[in-house]
């Protein structure tokens, strides 16, 4: 055990600088208007502002518990952007579905513990929920399944 908890206190700085810098650029680059005509740079400025504000308190509860020591997997963030880049992949000639469920299925390849009920629950409700939303609600012209051969 160690003294802080680390995996918290990195992750909350990870928050912090991302947060910051977010607001930094919507300041400095973008026009924030006021709070009856918001500008381009409001929206993302608050939402850094609270980004790093997580990060912050993420930070001050690592320094009051005790943590384990990190598990460090390397293989796992090359599952998720495969997961990305597969996503990318099959959208086009496959479809929506399809490509939901290249991505669920390889990033899920990530975690060492894949429970294959959950993952099956999963795919289903998000090949269900994406085309109401984006398809139904959005009307974006993303077709559901395409069958290229």
């Amino acid at each position: 055990m160690y003294k802080y908890d680390y995996v918290d206190m990195v992750g909350g700085l990870l928050l912090l600088l991302v947060g910051s810098v977010v607001s930094y650029v919507s300041i400095t680059f973008y026009p924030l208007g006021t709070v009856q005509r918001m500008g381009a740079g409001m929206f993302p400025a608050g939402l850094g502002v609270v980004l790093a504000c997580l990060g912050l308190l993420l930070v001050i509860q690592s320094l009051s518990r005790q943590g384990g020591a990190p598990d460090i997997r390397l293989i796992s963030p090359l599952f998720v952007l495969g997961g990305i880049i597969a996503f990318a992949l099959t959208i086009i000639p496959f479809g929506l579905v399809p490509a939901i469920l290249a991505i669920l299925i390889i990033t899920s390849i990530a975690n060492i513990k894949v429970h294959p009920v959950s993952l099956a629950l999963l795919c289903l409700l998000l090949s269900l929920l994406a085309p109401f939303v984006f398809v139904y609600l959005l009307e974006l012209k993303i077709p559901l399944i395409r069958w290229p051969f």
